[in-house]
C-alpha cells in the first residue's frame, strides 16, 4: 500500500494525512474484496524496515493500528471478516498487541474474507525464523534432514495456514517486492499501478482483477492452470 506520503505531498498536506486517507482505503478495499468473494487479502501495513523512519511517524503508525481496530471492530464482526496478524510481536507496545489480539478473538468465527495484517513484517526475517525452527527440530531428533522439502518449509512460515497469493498489487508506481512474501510469491501474478494508495478505490481493485483474469498461469508447465 505505497504512496501515502507522496499523495499528501502532492496536495500540500502533512504526511499523517496521507496515512489517515490510506486507512480509509483499507476499509473500502477489504469490504470490496469480501463482497467479491476473495478468500484472503494480505495488506502490508508496517515492515521491519519501517522502524528506520522518524520516531514521530513510527509512533503514529503504531498507535493508528490500535485506534482503527478499536473503532472498526464492530464493522469487521458485522462484515463477516476475520482478522489475522502476521509479523514479529517484539517491539510493538503491549497495549497495541492487546487490541490486535482482542480483534482476532472477536472475529475468529467469521467465515468471510481473511484480512491478513502484515505488521512489523519482513520476508527475510520470516525465512530466518523458519530455518531456525527447522534446524532446532533436526537437532532435537524430531525431524530428519531428508524430510525437509518445499511443503515442510511452507508449513513453517507465518502463512502456514494460508494459500500462496494469486495476485500481488503494488501502488504508486514502484515496481519491486520490497521484502514481502518472498517465498510465497514464487508464482504469483504481479500488478503495478501508478495510482497512490489513498486513491486506490474499489474501481481500481476491479481494474486490477480484470487484468489478472487475462493472465495465463502455467506454473512452469506448457499449459495454463487454474
Amino acid at each position: 500500500m505505497d504512496g501515502n506520503g507522496r499523495w499528501a505531498k502532492s496536495k500540500n498536506l502533512p504526511r499523517f494525512r496521507g496515512h489517515l486517507e490510506g486507512v480509509k482505503r483499507i476499509e473500502e478495499i477489504s469490504s470490496a474484496a469480501n463482497d467479491l468473494g476473495i478468500e484472503v487479502l494480505t495488506i502490508f501495513a508496517f515492515s521491519t524496515e519501517n522502524w528506520h523512519r522518524p520516531k514521530k511517524e513510527v509512533s503514529m503508525l503504531i498507535n493508528m493500528l490500535s485506534t482503527v481496530l478499536t473503532k472498526r471492530l464492530n464493522g469487521l464482526v458485522e462484515g463477516n471478516i476475520r482478522l489475522r496478524f502476521m509479523g514479529k510481536r517484539e517491539g510493538i507496545p503491549s497495549a497495541v498487541l492487546k487490541t490486535v489480539d482482542r480483534a482476532i478473538e472477536k472475529t475468529k468465527r467469521n467465515s468471510g474474507l481473511i484480512l491478513n495484517l502484515a505488521f512489523n513484517y519482513g520476508a527475510r526475517q520470516e525465512i530466518v525464523d523458519a530455518l531456525k525452527h527447522l534446524v532446532t527440530e533436526v537437532q532435537k531428533g524430531r525431524l530428519a534432514v531428508a524430510d525437509l522439502d518445499e511443503s515442510r518449509i511452507s508449513r513453517t512460515l507465518y502463512t502456514f495456514d494460508l494459500p500462496d497469493p494469486d495476485l500481488l498489487i503494488r501502488t504508486s508506481g514502484e515496481q519491486r517486492i520490497s521484502n514481502f512474501l518472498l517465498w510465497q510469491l514464487s508464482y504469483s501474478e504481479l500488478y503495478f499501478t501508478n495510482v497512490f494508495w489513498p486513491d486506490f478505490t474499489k474501481k481500481e481493485l476491479e481494474k486490477a482483477l480484470r487484468e489478472f483474469q487475462k493472465r495465463e498461469r502455467r506454473f512452469g508447465s506448457l499449459t495454463a492452470k487454474k
